[in-house]
């Protein structure tokens, strides 16, 4: 007979449990917990077990770290670490909390993120600070979720489906039981969304919303660039019907309420393909020798009325979205192409800003209110800028009032334009020109980054490359609506009793950024003078200038234009830094931005002598209006990188001379020079030697060789790899330009 073995069981220590019993703690820091709530929460329930978490719970009380509520019920002891703030994912699955009262963000590591995902709103709890490191968190309390709709490819396995993501700030995969496949195929890329995280799942759980296509074919990239936004790239069927119901007719009971200016001459000036026209300028010349000046918008506020159901579209909308192959827009096609454009020959109910300006470009008279107005004719850029191009002189301008043919008849590279447009567009533009002078001398920065736009053939495929610039034409414009935006503002801004408005802010730079800017440009030979506000756009714009045609032009655009704070909508004005304006806002593009409509709705309030609006409604308004652009502005920039490395994949035999835009510990950054793409040239995938990051020198350094690869460096690279679905571009590196 066997002898029992008397031993007893060893007992199995819980590992971590410290951290495990803070962590649950410190996520519900307002409640109490027993030592049988803890066991539950761990899934344990044998004695040891039990007696470990209470033993626990009395070295966690003798520290100070946990309170004693009542008898055996915990919590953790009130701590002034806890913040709330935003997530934002970085690399290897950790990420930084962003807190706006705090000077530095909170670095989480994956462990301690609890479930939360890039852009969610956190609490987050602070760990005591380690000498020379990081700030340090751990995620306590999901707030608000930012989505929890993610695009992504379908791994159907037998039982199963998990979607791997296309965001590389969602770490995580999907899972998605066989029910809720929603008829995706494998390999598909998918719409899908979060409906479950349970505690012990290492992945969330998802119910596939719908298929998008396969990956890499082009309407499938464009719509995941779309869905991952949570951009609609369709209405909704209400709302395209509530839109053709609508009344477009121009009626002479409400041409009575309205400034006639039908007989004024007015034209558009538009890139050659736009489809919609949201503004236009009216000219005529005084009896007292000054001009007026008409800016004249399309009135959207006429036809989108609070509560409707395009009403809501468009605010849940809040901008149209310009994507590489087509526009998302904000409105329906009947109001964007039809009955809001201003076109050629047709009369149109109008919001205007009308100024009788002096030859000197000095504002004599200002009235706003709406109208009703009559294009003459519709001009490209190009046209526009033929006749400013070869004009020198100018003739006194007569009064007139003609009629004119909306055609514009091209003869070759000659543009026939008739003599009164003519001569109106070499006016408005000599004027814009004293307003661009005034503006940059009181501050203005004149950012004019080159635009990388490509040539499509039929199907939407790149087959070249061209850069867009701003010319004399377009610059006249963008004076005229300047002038048009920053007169509204100062007439609601500077009126004695306050009163809510809606406001484009742009505050001033942050010192860091600045600094680092100025670190980056001395290496190429630049300096700035940061003296003060003044002093330092001054010799931004120096610098912008100093650069132009340069090989690091783009690189140096771009650091300039980061370093910058971003524009926003706000009730609170602060002015507008980049502009140089103390008053500013955007009144001039209602077809494709909310705000606009909100600034024409509130400007007619006051008009009309009605009190002050509620700032709360209009500033959580503005809150959304600015989240929705900065989303558009993203999905615009994955469209151009998506266009960007389907244009690659046709090139990959060809040598092409870059720059050096970005140095980190994993890979080199360079931008083509001919064409703007910008990939990556892995450290490990260069051969010739070990390379180490110096992170002050912005170089990687060979450790045998002392080769040195620096930003700002000419060299030539070769397409290794072009991932249409990743959206990116690896290169070989061939080596400097010697």
């Amino acid at each position: 007979m066997p002898k029992r073995n008397n031993r007893r069981k060893r007992k199995q220590k819980i590992e971590g449990l410290t951290q495990t019993i803070l962590t649950i703690l410190r996520k519900d820091h307002a409640k109490t917990y027993n030592y049988k709530q803890l066991a539950a929460k761990l899934g344990v329930d044998d004695p040891s077990s039990r007696n470990q978490i209470i033993k626990k719970l009395k070295a966690l009380q003798a520290k100070g770290t946990i309170e004693e509520i009542e008898r055996g019920k915990y919590k953790i002891t009130p701590s002034q670490n806890y913040h709330t703030g935003k997530l934002d994912m970085a690399g290897r699955g950790q990420g930084y909390v962003i807190v706006e009262d705090l000077e530095d963000d909170i670095l989480v590591k994956n462990k301690n993120l609890n479930k939360a995902l890039h852009g969610d709103i956190v609490e987050v709890y602070v760990f005591n600070r380690r000498r020379g490191g990081k700030t340090e968190g751990e995620i306590t309390n999901i707030i608000k979720r930012k989505t929890l709709e993610f695009v992504g490819v379908i791994d159907i396995q037998e039982k199963f489906a998990f979607v791997e993501m296309s965001d590389p700030k969602m770490y995580t995969d999907i899972f998605v039981p066989k029910k809720n496949l929603n008829n995706a195929k494998q390999g598909e890329k998918v719409l899908v969304a979060i409906e479950d995280w349970p505690a012990n799942a290492d992945s969330p759980f998802g119910n596939v919303i719908k298929s998008l296509g396969m990956p890499g074919e082009h309407n499938t990239e464009i719509h995941s660039i779309l869905a991952q936004y949570g951009l609609p790239y369709e209405f909704p069927a209400e709302v395209e019907n509530y839109a053709n119901k609508l009344d477009t007719k121009i009626h002479d009971s409400e041409v009575k309420k309205r400034r006639d200016m039908r007989d004024i001459l007015t034209f558009t000036i538009d890139p050659k393909d736009a489809k919609d026209f949201d503004d236009a300028l009216s000219f005529q010349v005084l009896e007292n020798g000054n001009y007026e000046i008409g800016i004249h918008i399309a009135d959207v506020s006429h036809y989108l009325i609070p509560g409707t159901v395009l009403d809501d579209e468009a605010y849940e909308r809040a901008t149209s979205v310009y994507l590489v192959d087509r526009v998302v827009p904000m409105l329906p096609e009947i109001l964007s192409n039809g009955a809001c454009s201003l076109r050629p020959n047709e009369e149109k109910y109008t919001f205007s800003a009308v100024f009788e300006i002096n030859d000197k470009a000095e504002v004599i008279n200002k009235w706003f209110g709406r109208t009703v107005t009559y294009s003459d004719a519709r001009f490209a850029y190009e046209e526009a800028q033929h006749v400013i191009e070869s004009n020198t002189s100018l003739n006194k301008v007569e009064k007139f009032n003609l009629r004119i043919p909306s055609e514009i008849a091209i003869t070759g590279k000659e543009y026939s334009v008739p003599e009164p447009i003519a001569q109106a567009i070499l006016e408005l533009d000599r004027l814009a020109k004293i307003l661009r002078k005034k503006r940059m001398h009181n501050g203005a920065i004149s950012f004019d980054k080159v635009e990388v736009k490509f040539k499509l053939d039929e199907k939407n495929n790149p087959d070249g490359v061209y850069f867009k610039e701003s010319k004399d034409a377009n610059k006249l414009i963008e004076e005229f609506m300047l002038l048009a935006n920053r007169s509204v503002a100062e007439f609601i801004g500077k009126q004695a009793d306050k009163k809510t408005f809606v406001y484009r802010v742009h505050d001033e730079p942050d010192d860091e950024k600045i600094a680092a800017l100025e670190n980056i440009i001395k290496r190429f030979g630049y300096k700035l003078n940061t003296r003060d506000k003044k002093s330092t756009s001054q010799s931004l714009n120096k610098l912008l200038k100093d650069v132009q045609g340069q090989k690091e032009q783009n690189l140096i655009d771009t650091l300039a234009i980061r370093s910058m704070s971003k524009a926003v909508y706000t009730t609170n004005n602060i002015g507008h830094y980049g502009l140089a304006f103390d008053y500013y806002t955007h009144f001039t593009s209602p077809i494709r931005r909310y705000p606009d409509v909100m600034v024409h709705r509130l400007l007619q309030h006051y008009l009309d002598g009605k009190p002050s609006a509620k700032q709360e409604a209009f500033e959580e308004k503005c809150q959304h209006s600015s989240d929705m652009e900065g989303l558009a502005a993203n999905a615009e920039r994955d469209s151009i990188k998506y266009m960007q490395v389907k244009f690659m994949q046709d090139h990959k035999d060809e040598e092409f001379l870059g720059v050096i835009s970005g140095v980190t510990e994993w890979g080199i950054y360079v931008e083509i020079v001919s064409n703007k793409c910008e990939g990556m040239v892995r450290l490990q995938d260069l051969r010739d030697d070990h390379y180490v990051f110096d992170k002050d020198e912005f170089a990687v350094i060979g450790q045998k060789t002392k080769n040195v690869y620096q930003l700002g460096d000419e060299v030539y690279v070769k397409v290794k790899n072009a991932d249409l679905v990743k959206k990116h571009l690896d290169f070989t590196m061939l080596g400097h330009d010697n």
